[in-house]
């Protein structure tokens, strides 16, 4: 596989309220909450047609990121949660990930996906991952992907296995191009 991008990073930065994503926009959140294992924030999605908001959950011992995207019309997917697998380290209040290619797509009560591993022996291959974060990617996409399947690909009751409670979730108001006129 050639051309395969460097390993992107993201920042959310809670005294900022922002996400920075991979090419350094500073996207502002709505709601954001810190919590012991980690943060929540949920922000609409700009500049990008086939999705309207998105509700993160990043988790930094665990080496994962919860993505639950809300999709238009149109451009619905079969997932009900996507998991980066990622290195992420804290600075402060400050949180930098590092996306470590691999990805899991949750479909509760039916099977989680392992996705781009070509992807990810492309970049091992190609020297864009360190070895000691290969080995930690396959490792934490291996335990994740355990986890899940014990707990009936239910990304909720994985995380209650684990003592995590997400915690409430934003309710976001659709925009009014998918709701009509008021």
């Amino acid at each position: 596989m050639a051309g395969v991008h460097p390993p992107k990073t993201q920042i959310f930065d809670p005294g900022a309220r922002v996400q920075i994503d991979t090419k350094g926009t500073r996207r502002e959140v709505v709601a954001l909450r810190e919590e012991p294992w980690g943060l929540y924030l949920s922000r609409p999605v700009v500049g990008r047609p086939n999705a309207w908001w998105i509700e993160v959950w990043v988790l930094p011992e665990l080496g994962v990121c919860l993505s639950d995207w809300r999709w238009r019309p149109g451009h619905e997917r079969d997932q009900d949660m996507y998991v980066d697998i990622a290195a992420i380290e804290r600075d402060g209040r400050v949180l930098r990930m590092t996306d470590l290619y691999l990805d899991l797509v949750v479909r509760t009560g039916r099977e989680t996906e392992l996705l781009d591993a070509d992807e990810f022996v492309a970049a091992v291959g190609q020297g864009l991952l360190e070895p000691r974060l290969a080995e930690y990617a396959l490792e934490r996409s291996h335990a994740v992907l355990d986890g899940l399947a014990r707990h009936g690909h239910d990304h909720l009751a994985w995380l209650d296995s684990l003592g995590i409670d997400p915690g409430p979730r934003a309710e976001p108001a659709p925009p009014a191009d998918l709701t009509g006129p008021r």
